[in-house]
């Protein structure tokens, strides 16, 4: 039996992950929303983000009152909305 073949995550070099790494702890310093393009999810995450977990690599982002948690390796993007 064949597996199904499930798409790898892009390697980023050290210089991207500090990049979004100082971006997320800019935007929890200054309390801002941001969306985060997510490896393997459709929809962006959209939130405030309440905690980053140095012990699992997961960033809690918060919206509407429900915690998302996103591991830190699977975060492609750091973006602001626009509206």
């Amino acid at each position: 039996m064949a597996k199904a073949k499930v798409s790898k995550r892009p390697t980023r070099d050290e210089f991207v992950l500090e990049e979004i790494g100082n971006q997320l702890a800019e935007a929890k310093q200054e309390q801002a929303e941001i969306l985060l393009t997510v490896w393997g999810l459709d929809e962006q995450v959209r939130g405030q983000i309440k905690t980053m977990d140095a012990r699992t690599s997961r960033v809690h982002m918060e919206s509407g009152g429900e915690i998302t948690k996103v591991p830190f390796m699977d975060i492609m993007k750091v973006d602001y909305p626009r509206d």
